[in-house]
């Protein structure tokens, strides 16, 4: 096992981990997803470069791009939100509201 691999692993555990730790804001959230993505990048990327997949060469890309409008969708959702509540804490969402 790489090095690169004990040093993300703990990375991507932690990111998983945060938004059942810090559930009341929604900004900590969207960024332990990023991190969740960004460590998946990094291992994906290590696993490809390691093994000498060829054909797998274009899967940290695509996952860049999926990570870019997940942080795209999650910041105007932000936005959105803070307009109309005033805050971003979680608890005061009520999503069942029409």
């Amino acid at each position: 096992m790489s090095i690169v691999y004990i040093n993300i692993f703990p990375a991507f555990i932690m990111s998983l981990i945060g938004p059942l730790m810090y559930r009341s804001h929604l900004i900590s959230s969207l960024l332990c997803l990023e991190g969740i993505i960004l460590s998946l990048f990094i291992m994906i990327t290590v696993a490809i470069l390691n093994n000498h997949f060829t054909l797998a060469s274009m899967t940290p890309i695509i996952l860049l791009v999926f990570a870019a409008c997940e942080a795209a969708l999650g910041l105007s959702l932000l936005v959105m939100v803070s307009n109309t509540y005033g805050t971003d804490y979680v608890q005061n969402l009520n999503l069942l509201q029409c």
